[in-house]
């Protein structure tokens, strides 16, 4: 790959058209997208940011078109350990850090349970940004034993667990919480007493330990689900049910049907770099050692995470050997009217705009507590948001759906005249559900009927003066390819031995922080707090382990 410059030009449907120059780094990573990013960063280039842009990037890094869930642990008993470790980046760094592991993951049980790993030890490592998500049922009494692996100059570490009445034993007296040093643990008590997404995390020299990786999330499942919302097990047309409950909270307003989270950090190079020169350094070798000084202040991070991980490296799989110390992904897809469950949590310094396209969402809930009108308790009170402020230590719930009402075509490609023609009654909402005849397993469930058989108002571009980002389904159509009802438009073949990213057609939304910096890695576009929306065809199934 040395030498190899390569221009790629594409239009963007948010910022017009694009341009990356890129030559390949002589040598770099061993991971080929390290090796694009490393190349971005030492070549010029020239990129304004844009949609394409990053749909052209992400498909040359991209190997595989991973899903996602919220993977996590379960049980009402929990033994964590705080280690040191290595963090990795798109660019090709390994920040040390600190992070919270399984502390024996061979007991651990996995959620849910269609998505358990094949190696514990792998899944849940000693060491891992963020921590174990935790996964409890309303009422349950947890309990969480912490123990601290972390080098002895840096000191105690504990966790603190927001929304909760926690009861601590060994260890010794902090200032937020009870500590953990490395000769005694601490085990903290409490009772899960509400549904919710909610944050942990230490509570020990915090502005240091957060930023080093000490942070996860507790999700609390309600006791009693709605009679209203799908079973657990139950999919429409069969396929495998990735929630852990058939509702966020004991409220028929909050039924879901896929669920993701979105853990939103940012990443200092230089105080890592500091803390590890402070460990390297130190010659304190038994406890108390003189208390930590990093200079944080300027802080300016070069890194932006969800989940632990930057956009491309997001997108890959849960579990992937490639991340073993990053295990959760961040890559949402859905079917049209299906109703997904945001968990979003602010876990770093910063506050970040975190702007979905498509829709907007709901907020149903803040910190696990609902938002419910004050004078009608049967209705949602939380504000439709396009950008949510992620406020550092809170967590919000939100609901998302997609339908293609308002787009003013028939999004799969219909017309009138087919044979065989394609049925479409609207049920009570004017969409083509089962309860208005529609078999689960029809190719346009879901469909919006009152623009069934519209064709989309725009002329077929010519496709030899096109260049398609490796995200376009290759029509505008859900779930067409450019070989089937394309009504004019023709993808434009792919270079070859490059995958196509988008194979069920499906229609991609970006989802990022509005802070464009922000979806940067180390200042190169694309990167940190980036993923894409997928809303494939409902035939096409979702597969959370991929």
């Amino acid at each position: 790959m040395a030498n190899d410059t390569r221009k790629i030009r594409a239009s963007a449907l948010e910022y017009g058209i694009q341009t990356i120059e890129w030559t390949a780094p002589a040598a770099g990573p061993r991971h080929p997208r390290r090796a694009m990013m490393k190349g971005l960063k030492n070549t010029t280039r020239r990129a304004a940011i844009g949609l394409a842009t990053f749909a052209v990037a992400a498909g040359v890094l991209l190997h595989g078109n991973a899903h996602a869930a919220v993977p996590g642990v379960t049980g009402t008993s929990f033994a964590v350990t705080a280690s040191p470790g290595y963090q990795t980046q798109p660019d090709g760094s390994y920040l040390y850090s600190w992070g919270l592991g399984c502390t024996n993951a061979s007991a651990v049980t996995f959620a849910p349970s269609a998505l358990t790993p094949a190696s514990p030890s792998a899944a849940c490592p000693l060491f891992q940004i963020p921590g174990p998500t935790i996964v409890v049922t309303e009422g349950q009494t947890v309990q969480v034993t912490l123990n601290n692996a972390l080098p002895v100059a840096a000191g105690n570490t504990s966790i603190v667990f927001p929304g909760f009445a926690v009861t601590a034993t060994g260890g010794v007296p902090g200032i937020a919480a009870q500590e953990a040093t490395q000769a005694s643990p601490v085990t903290y008590t409490f009772v899960a007493s509400k549904p919710g997404t909610y944050a942990y995390y230490s509570g020990t020299q915090a502005d240091l330990q957060i930023e080093m990786g000490l942070y996860g999330a507790v999700i609390v499942l309600p006791n009693t689900v709605p009679a209203t919302c799908t079973p657990l097990g139950t999919r429409i047309g069969g396929q495998t049910d990735y929630r852990l409950a058939a509702s966020a909270y004991d409220h028929p307003m909050t039924c879901y049907d896929r669920e993701y989270i979105m853990q939103l950090a940012e990443v200092s190079a230089k105080v890592h770099q500091q803390t590890e020169d402070a460990m390297k350094s130190s010659t304190c070798t038994v406890a108390p050692c003189p208390p930590l000084s990093v200079a944080i202040e300027p802080y300016r991070p070069e890194y932006f995470v969800i989940n632990g991980r930057s956009m491309p490296d997001n997108m890959d799989p849960s579990y992937t050997p490639l991340y073993p110390n990053q295990p959760y992904n961040a890559n949402p897809h859905m079917h049209p009217g299906e109703t997904v469950l945001m968990r979003i949590i602010g876990q770093g310094r910063w506050q970040h705009p975190y702007h979905f396209h498509g829709n907007h969402a709901r907020v149903i809930a803040r910190d696990g507590n609902l938002l419910l009108a004050a004078t009608d308790a049967t209705k949602l009170a939380g504000p439709l948001l396009f950008t949510t402020p992620t406020v550092p230590g809170q967590s919000q719930d939100q609901l998302f759906t997609w339908t293609g009402k308002g787009l003013n075509w028939d999004v799969y490609g219909h017309k009138a005249g087919d044979n065989p023609a394609v049925p479409c009654v609207p049920d009570g909402n004017g969409y083509y559900t089962t309860a208005s005849g529609a078999s689960p397993s029809a190719s346009n469930y879901g469909e919006y009927c009152a623009d069934h058989n519209k064709q989309i108002p725009v002329t077929p571009p010519d496709p030899l003066i096109v260049a398609n980002g490796l995200w376009y389904g290759g029509t505008p159509y859900l779930g067409l390819s450019d070989t089937h009802q394309n009504q004019g438009f023709n993808s434009t073949p792919l270079p070859p031995g490059v995958a196509q990213q988008n194979l069920s057609g499906g229609y991609a939304y970006m989802w990022h922080s509005h802070n464009e910096r922000e979806i940067t890695t180390n200042n190169v576009f694309p990167g940190g707090m980036m993923m894409m929306l997928i809303i494939d065809p409902p035939a096409a199934p979702i597969d959370e382990t991929l």
